[in-house]
């Protein structure tokens, strides 16, 4: 089971150091190369909240071993891909299956094994999900680079058979309590997909008409309506897809506030770092892979700290100091310019690698040390929700941040550079002898042809740079809900079972 969640976290990170390598294959736009990722995330966001439900319906054994056939299969149905529109739908299929086996497998830990033994069986899990990150990158791009794109998907068939053969074979059987599908909430799972669907397009689409027409205009009746009627029916439901009831809670909601901006952050890192790298730096996959491996392993080797201060401070400071660090880390990288490569982003990936999970265990606990025991799991469904959540929107912001955004630079470097602006040379490479910042005289096309592509990678440049100190920002705001935020009056042992999702 361990090997099928690890296949599952190391595919958003595999894919993720092949994304322009993809693009250029299947001929996608850059604009739309995102839904590669956003259309995962926002599988996974609908499949937390049905596991619980999936697994007491189909019983612990039988729902792994659908979601890792159902993971299988899409997998190679994305190697067998020819467009983004196919490729899309199987992902979306793809990440409501891996979804479901991250938290799967930290509930085993606790159903399938005596107390004596739980500790060891989460630290496993916890071995196999912290692993995942630092190894996907680079194994990613060497599939990529040695064999095709396609690989990065292959690779996942002889062990998804073998992990669905295993745990069909040996995992404990249970019997299913069908009685569980009637009480699903269908009507709100529908809701809310349409709701998150419409929402990403809407993200993607009105900023390149200019937020008005009839297009923009039915989205965003659609998005409304289903946000209206999603809450409606989440409220009245008996046995709703999501609880927004927790949301009563103050400190909650902030913590959920607080995983919503950290998934904005860890997710768009990831994407910005291999997007820049991909086509300003113009890496192959195995050299971006190798450049992003920095990051998961420093969180590899800092988690052990991590979870040593997590017993011992007050969550609250230890969290102030990991949205601090990470923050800053996302500010380093947003003076970022043509010719930065691994040198410069080494440091930067170092904050955020370090203090990745001092934003995720304190702030998990924040979150969910305030609901008893029994509903700890759907709390923390809830939780993890708002992570995967934060990094769909969050991608699908930042792709509009270098779309709307570089022409605009492109047209101001232009205009310096007509200027005979020094500065604007040295952004865009060019010889400094020629420019005196006095205006030029007329340029010939074959100037023009030869400075075009230099000009189009600087404004590239400051799109990306103005998106990671948007998310910089971003941490810093999110640093105000921790004087809010209290701590709950329970003794630690009462967190039980249930906390372990929090390493999702």
């Amino acid at each position: 089971m361990c090997i099928g969640m690890f296949m599952a976290i190391l595919d958003i990170q595999v894919v993720a150091s092949s994304l322009t390598n993809i693009q250029a294959a299947l001929n996608i736009s850059p604009d739309r190369m995102s839904w590669i990722q956003t259309g995962y995330l926002i599988a996974e966001v609908i499949a937390i909240p049905l596991t619980g439900w999936l697994t007491r319906a189909l019983s612990l054994r039988w729902m792994f071993v659908a979601a890792t056939t159902g993971f299988t299969i899409a997998s190679l149905g994305c190697a067998l891909s020819t467009s983004l529109e196919p490729l899309l739908v199987i992902r979306v299929l793809q990440g409501f299956c891996g979804g479901m086996l991250i938290p799967a497998v930290f509930t085993s830990a606790f159903t399938e094994f005596p107390e004596k033994d739980r500790v060891l069986a989460t630290m496993i899990a916890g071995g196999f999900a912290m692993i995942a990150p630092t190894l996907g990158p680079a194994v990613g791009g060497y599939l990529t680079q040695t064999f095709s794109w396609h690989w990065i998907f292959l690779v996942n068939i002889v062990p998804g058979v073998l992990v669905a053969s295993a745990v069909a074979l040996c995992v404990p059987h249970e019997e299913p309590d069908w009685g569980e599908f009637r009480r699903i909430d269908y009507a709100g799972i529908v809701l809310v997909a349409i709701f998150l669907g419409s929402l990403e397009l809407l993200l993607k689409e009105a900023p390149k008409r200019g937020w008005h027409g009839e297009f923009v205009l039915m989205l965003t009746t659609v998005c409304a309506a289903s946000a209206v009627l999603g809450v409606y029916q989440c409220l009245k439901a008996a046995h709703p897809f999501v609880n927004l009831r927790r949301f009563r809670d103050l400190s909650f909601s902030l913590g959920c506030t607080l995983s919503f901006v950290f998934g904005f952050g860890i997710y768009g890192a990831t994407y910005l770092t291999s997007v820049f790298l991909g086509l300003v730096r113009e890496h192959a996959p195995l050299a971006i892979g190798e450049i992003m491996m920095v990051s998961g392993a420093v969180q590899l080797l800092c988690a052990p700290i991590a979870a040593w201060l997590e017993t011992r401070f007050d969550p609250r400071l230890l969290t102030a100091i990991g949205f601090g660090v990470f923050g800053a880390g996302l500010l380093m990288n947003g003076f970022e310019t043509t010719t930065t490569d691994f040198d410069g982003l080494f440091w930067p990936q170092v904050l955020r690698g370090a203090s990745i999970m001092l934003c995720l265990l304190p702030a998990t606990r924040l979150a969910l040390e305030r609901w008893p025991e029994t509903e700890i799991s759907d709390a923390s469904g809830l939780f993890n929700l708002m992570r995967n959540l934060g990094g769909a929107i969050g991608i699908a912001l930042i792709d509009t941040i270098l779309e709307q955004r570089t022409q605009g630079h492109a047209d101001q470097l232009i205009d310096r550079l007509q200027a005979g602006r020094i500065d604007a040379a040295k952004e865009v490479g060019l010889p400094l002898g020629q420019f005196h910042n006095v205006p030029l005289g007329p340029i010939d096309d074959l100037t023009k042809a030869i400075v075009a592509p230099m000009v189009k990678k600087a404004a590239l440049t400051e799109s990306f740079n103005e998106a990671w100190i948007a998310i910089a920002i971003l941490f810093a705001i999110s640093l105000l809900a921790l004087p809010l935020m209290k701590r709950a009056h329970i003794p630690d042992t009462a967190m039980g079972p249930g906390t372990e999702h929090g390493f999702h």
